[in-house]
């Protein structure tokens, strides 16, 4: 079985998620399945049952990266809440994935 599924998304509740997320990749590369595990820990911890993420490979379905003006990969995309949010990384950086996903404040 393949570690990134695309484009199924994996749901974590029956309802509606709060968040609704997006991750485009390119193949299964080391940084793609790093960003998908970052990823899916990271929801897991700060939004348990809340989440639904969608895998998108670029490299089986190009002409899905026009919708959200995907320019590099891995790219996070936060379709809800709004407004949408992109973050471009492989998703280690935990602060910053928390201040992009508005999980935190940003501190100055």
């Amino acid at each position: 079985m393949n570690a990134l599924a695309s484009p199924t998304p994996l749901r974590q509740a029956d309802a509606t998620p709060a968040f609704e997320l997006r991750l485009y990749v390119a193949g299964q590369t080391a940084r793609s399945l790093a960003a998908f595990a970052n990823l899916h820990r990271i929801c897991e911890t700060y939004l348990a049952g809340q989440y639904s993420i969608e895998v998108i490979d670029l490299t089986k379905t190009p002409q899905l990266a026009a919708g959200d003006q995907i320019l590099a990969v891995p790219t996070l995309v936060r379709r809800l809440p709004e407004p949408i949010r992109k973050i471009i990384a492989d998703l280690s950086n935990e602060a910053r994935v928390l201040v992009g996903l508005d999980l935190q404040p940003a501190r100055g």
